[in-house]
This record gives structure tokens, sequence and C-alpha cells, in this order.
């Protein structure tokens, strides 16, 4: 049986939520004990029990939870996009978004997903494939070159690498600090060149196309 809880989201089960993340992250899953969380957030290790059956619920909580939120605001956003293009720019602006404002989550998809009991981690894969087989069809509409079948296998290569270089850069760019930035460069500015780094690499990844490489 998954140990996703079934209950809804409250203020301080929100809370739970951050402080368990950003300490998971800080010192591994089991590097951290739940009087920990208790305290990171003002109540008794106990008293956690009543939002999470233990430390297994919430890294489950957590890492089905985003895996979860990234496909269907992707669906959304590709969705109600006017277009190929438009759409492609709206997945790249929700996961740039993710990589700057999540990267607590980034680091325990990276170390922790093992942790998981088996049920979720199928769970978690599931939605992943999900998420990338939205990228690679909305990546292949928007390049008419990636459309070919015999292009499918770059035009999805073109997407992992763009993942690898989104969801790497948070552990690259520095201490966060107070609004989002990082130091050495505003959050904003980080924001703006991770969405043109990304379209240049499937831009590239089209021009591949023309040259033979696929």
């Amino acid at each position: 049986m998954s140990n996703v809880p079934a209950t809804s989201a409250t203020p301080r089960r929100d809370q739970i939520r951050r402080e368990a993340a950003r300490l998971f992250a800080a010192r591994g899953f089991l590097g951290v004990g739940v009087d920990e969380i208790g305290k990171a957030v003002g109540i008794s290790g106990p008293g956690l029990y009543r939002h999470f059956s233990g430390k297994d619920a919430m890294l489950a909580d957590l890492l089905v939870g985003i895996s979860e939120r990234l496909l269907e605001e992707g669906r959304r956003r590709a969705g109600a996009a006017d277009g190929p293009q438009a759409a492609l720019e709206a997945l790249i602006s929700g996961h740039v978004d993710f990589a700057l404002d999540d990267s607590d989550l980034i680091t325990l998809h990276d170390r922790e997903l093992l942790h998981l009991r088996e049920e979720d981690r199928r769970r978690v894969r599931r939605l992943q494939r999900g998420y990338v087989e939205l990228w690679v069809q909305v990546v292949r509409e928007a390049f008419p070159r990636l459309a070919d079948p015999t292009s499918e296998p770059l035009a999805r290569a073109a997407v992992h690498a763009v993942f690898g270089l989104l969801n790497s850069t948070p552990h690259s760019i520095g201490v966060k600090l107070a609004q989002g930035d990082r130091a050495g460069l505003p959050r904003a500015e980080m924001a703006q060149l991770l969405h043109r780094l990304a379209q240049g690499a499937f831009a590239a990844a089209s021009d591949g196309v023309a040259e033979g490489v696929a």
C-alpha cells in the first residue's frame, strides 16, 4: 500500500513539508529524526503523527507530490497555450520556476528516491515518464524538423539534456539569498538565462536534423 496520505493539505502540513524537505536535503533522509522536524515547525515529534504516519510517509508525500504537480501543471500550461511554441515557452518557464524555487526537492529525488517503498517509487517513475512524454510531444510540435519519426530519439535526448541543465543549476549557482536571489545573479536574471539556454538546446537539436545528426 502506498505511503502517500490521502488527506488534504493544510497550512501546518505545508510547513512540515517545507521543513522536512529542507532537512532531508541538507542531512539526508536517514540523518534526520521526527523530533528534529517537529522542532523545526514548533510542535512535538509525536504531534507530527497527526499529519503524517512517519518519515517514510513524508518522503513519499514530497516525491510523489512534486511529480504529480509537475505533470499536472505541465499539462495545464501546455493546454492553455496558444500554439506549440507558446506551449514550449510555458513548459520551460514552469520548470525553471521549479528548479530555482524547489531545489531541495531536486536534491531529495537525486539522493533519496531509493528510500521510497517500491509502490511509491514506481508511481514516481510513472509520473516522470508522463512528464517526459509531454515535453517530447510539445518539442516535436514546436520544431517541425523533429516531428519525423526518425528524429524522435533526438527530441527525447534534447528534453533529457534540458532537464539535466535546469535541475543541476541550483546546485552550482551559490547560496540562496532573500527573495529567491542567489549569490552572483538575481533570480529573475537567472530564470531568463535558463529559459534562453533551454530554447537554444531545442533549436540546436532541430538544426542537427538539417545537418544530418539524426
